[in-house]
Formats: C-alpha cells, sequence, structure tokens
C-alpha cells in the first residue's frame, strides 16, 4: 500500500513555474544581460576587454555593493528564494558548457602536438609551484582562519592556487583576438591540463575533509581521469568526427548547431558522472569537434549566440554570489592581499619557468604567466566547494573569491602590454584565416584595429 501511494507521488504533474517567479526569472535575465552588456562596452572605450566590465555587472548587482547599501532594491530586481537563484544558476551552467565547449573548437592539435613540451612543462610548474606557495601559506595563517584541521585547510587553499580558469581565458582570448596566437593555443592546453590536475586534487582534499585521504579513492579517481581521456582519444574521436560530418551535410546550419550543442552537454554529463567536473567534458567534445572541418562554417551561429549573450550572463551571474565587504576587517584585508601576492607570484613564476626551459623567449613567458594566472569562476566554484564542506569560513571564502575577480582583471592588460612584444608568425597568420572563415558577422576573431578594445 505505501508502495503504490510512494508511486503516485512520483508519477503526479509538477506544478508549473508561478506567474511571478517566470517575471522575476526574465526580469533578473534581462537586467544582468542588458549591464553586462554595458558595462562591456564601456570597458572596452578605456581600453580593457568586455570581461572586465560583464565580471563587474555581477558584483556591482550582489551583495559586494548593491545588496549591502540597498537591500530593498537588491530583493526587488534581483531573485531572493533559493530557487529562483538555481534557475539562474542552471542558465549559467548551460552557458558556461557552451562556452568552454566553443573555446575547445579554436583548439589547433597540431600546433599542440609541435609544442606538446612546452605545454606540459608550463603546466607542470605552473601546477607545482603555486600549490607549494599556497599550502606554505596555509600553515602560516592565524588559526582562526585554519580551521579544526589545518592540514586540509592548507591543501585546499593550495588547490585554489594552482588551478587556471578556462572558460574566462577563453572570453579573454576572444574578446582580445587573441585565440589564433600560438601563446593563446598554449594558455588553453596547459590550462586544461592545470584543470584536470586541479579537479583531481579537489577531489582529493575533499575526501581528507570528509573520509580521509585513501589509496583507494584517490586510485579511482585517477583510474576515471585517465579512462575517459583514452576514450576521448580513441573511440570518442571517431565517433564526434562522424556524427559532425553526417550533421554538416545539411546544408542549413540548424542541424549542425544543435548536433554540436547535444555532444558537448554529453561530454559534460559524462564527466560529471564519473567525479570530474563538467567543463572538462565539454571542451574535450569541443576539441574532438575540430575533426570534422566541413561543420566549422556551420558553426557560426552557435559561437555567435555563446560569446555574445551567454558568456556574458554566465560571467554576470558569477559575481552574484561574491561578497567583498568582509573585507573590511583589517585581518581580513591584509591576508587577502597577502594570499593575492602569492597567487599572481606562484602561478606567474611557473608558467614563465616552464615557457623559458621551452625555449620560449622572455615576453612569451610573461604573456604565458598572465594568462595562467586568470583563475576566474573555476575558483569561486572550488571556494564554494570549501564552505560546503566547512573547510573556509565566510571570511576565506571572501578572500578566495577576490583572488578569483583580481587575477581575472589583471590578465587582460598584462596580455596586452606582453602580446604587443610578441611577433607574429606566418603559422599564426594562416590560423587566424582559418578561424576567420569559421566566424559570423560578429568579429569575434577578426584582426586587431577592427573593433575596440583590441590588443594588438
Amino acid at each position: 500500500m505505501g508502495g503504490s501511494a510512494h508511486w503516485k507521488d512520483l508519477s503526479a504533474p509538477v506544478a508549473p513555474l508561478s506567474s511571478h517567479a517566470v517575471l522575476i526569472f526574465l526580469g533578473s535575465l534581462l537586467l544582468l544581460l542588458a549591464l553586462a552588456r554595458l558595462l562591456g562596452s564601456l570597458a572596452q572605450r578605456v581600453g580593457l576587454p568586455a570581461i572586465a566590465g560583464e565580471l563587474a555587472t555581477g558584483v556591482l548587482l550582489g551583495p559586494s555593493l548593491l545588496g549591502h547599501l540597498a537591500p530593498g532594491l537588491s530583493a526587488t530586481v534581483l531573485p531572493g528564494p533559493a530557487e529562483q537563484m538555481h534557475l539562474l544558476d542552471a542558465f549559467g551552467q548551460v552557458a558556461v558548457l557552451l562556452l568552454v565547449g566553443v573555446t575547445g573548437t579554436h583548439l589547433d592539435l597540431r600546433m599542440l602536438r609541435t609544442r606538446a613540451r612546452t605545454a606540459v612543462l608550463v603546466s607542470l610548474f605552473g601546477l607545482l609551484i603555486p600549490l607549494g606557495l599556497g599550502v606554505g601559506l596555509g600553515l602560516l595563517l592565524p588559526a582562526s582562519m585554519a580551521g579544526p584541521d589545518r592540514g586540509v585547510f592548507a591543501l585546499f587553499l593550495g588547490v585554489a592556487m594552482c588551478v587556471t580558469a578556462i572558460p574566462v581565458i577563453a572570453k579573454t582570448l576572444s574578446d582580445m583576438r587573441l585565440l589564433h596566437r600560438t601563446i593563446g593555443q598554449l594558455t588553453l592546453g596547459a590550462g586544461m591540463i592545470d584543470d584536470a590536475v586541479g579537479w583531481l586534487l579537489l577531489s582529493v582534499v575533499s575526501a581528507a575533509a570528509t573520509t580521509g585521504i585513501t589509496g583507494r579513492g584517490v586510485g579511482l579517481s585517477v583510474a576515471l581521469l585517465a579512462g575517459f581521456a583514452l576514450f576521448a582519444a580513441t573511440a570518442g574521436r571517431v565517433l564526434v568526427r562522424r556524427v559532425m560530418e553526417r550533421a554538416a551535410r545539411n546544408p542549413e546550419p540548424g542541424t549542425a548547431v544543435a548536433t554540436a550543442v547535444v555532444l558537448v552537454l554529453a561530454g559534460g554529463t559524462l564527466t560529471h558522472l564519473l567525479g570530474m567536473e563538467p567543463v572538462l567534458g565539454a571542451f574535450a567534445v569541443g576539441i574532438l569537434i575540430t575533426g570534422a572541418p566541413a561543420a566549422q562554417p556551420k558553426l557560426a551561429p552557435l559561437r555567435t549566440v555563446v560569446l555574445s549573450v551567454l558568456a556574458p550572463l554566465f560571467l554576470a551571474t558569477a559575481g552574484l554570489r561574491m561578497d567583498l565587504t568582509a573585507l573590511a576587517h583589517p585581518t581580513t584585508a591584509l591576508a587577502a592581499f597577502v594570499l593575492l601576492a602569492v597567487a599572481v607570484l606562484g602561478k606567474f613564476a611557473g608558467a614563465y619557468l616552464g615557457a623559458r626551459l621551452s625555449g620560449l623567449s622572455r615576453w612569451e613567458g610573461l604573456a604565458l604567466g598572465a594568462g595562467m594566472n586568470s583563475r576566474g569562476v573555476v575558483e569561486v566554484i572550488i571556494a564554494m566547494a570549501g564552505l560546503r564542506l566547512g573547510v573556509l569560513g565566510t571570511a576565506e571564502y571572501t578572500m578566495v573569491v577576490l583572488v578569483a575577480v583580481f587575477t581575472s582583471l589583471m590578465a587582460p592588460p598584462l596580455l596586452r602590454l606582453t602580446m604587443g612584444r610578441v611577433a607574429r608568425t606566418e603559422e599564426e597568420h594562416l590560423r587566424l584565416l582559418d578561424h576567420q572563415s569559421w566566424q559570423s558577422a560578429d568579429g569575434a576573431d577578426r584582426p586587431a584595429g577592427h573593433r575596440s578594445g583590441d590588443s594588438t
């Protein structure tokens, strides 16, 4: 009898969103997108890429400013209940998966194969040095910040310092027309390795915070990651190429666009099921789509929507959870400054050392450091995990988020400074021509000078 009642409950139709909930959701999207586009344009006018204004949107509308100065107004214009915020989170999750997938379609695998040693060295040193510095800082911070288990706190801080944000790097490189440059390609390749290892380390630290580190748990995580990589490089590569080539036969671009979206979401779902972050699967599928050259021109509408609409919305919603008012406490502010300095020094030193050992020039090494330094929402996600696990308190969470915001905003001007001193090559020119043939009329990857805010 009880089983029958339970079945009836499960089969009952779910009530749709109320009219008021729909109104708040649509109004929030309208406000976030309009303000993100406006601030993005203003950022370009003062010489910054659009990402600077788009990231600032959530900070201005969230608890850091509007929620602090005018909480009543903030509650009126933005969703208050958790269910409403979850709607925005879900929308942002789809946006980031498509952004990362589109980024993967720009990766030049031929170049990465020829520069594999460089990408691995940059990633290796860009991981180990900030990881070590982060752990060391975690062991030195006051006991009030470290919590009951200083060792787990220090490991968590090290993981937060060593990650790189592929979504933010992707948007930055796209805004600055650097996706076709070799340094841009190396930054994406090394960042992909960084994030893969970073998510693995996060799973280890999360296990330590709950049940403790076990050889079985670590071994399983490594095996799953290796298994996914093997599948993507073999059967996955053939499957994605054949499916996209078949879709490209249709003269209308809609079939190829819909197929690419399905594949990207499938990749994200698979890696999430395996206990890894969805962005890894989405990025891997985007890379595999490059194996179907005939489909590339038909994906221009998808790139336009993702880069012009979904990416600004994603960056704006990410800022809504940031609360920088916690920095009013002097101890927190000082610790945040030290953490930011350690983060920047560690990533720059690691990327620069790896680049120089690979034979790259000084300016190329500094440019790689500038790109790899961006933590963005990846670090925010890690900070949220630390808050949920009890490893981080509110003040420590705010400190980590501050690093994410500042390093993301530092990347564009530093890239502009360093890339202006890196000579263009014929290989980059040919890659640019390929990218231009894929782009729509929005000029997402046109040569410098076509739109304001170009870096070189």
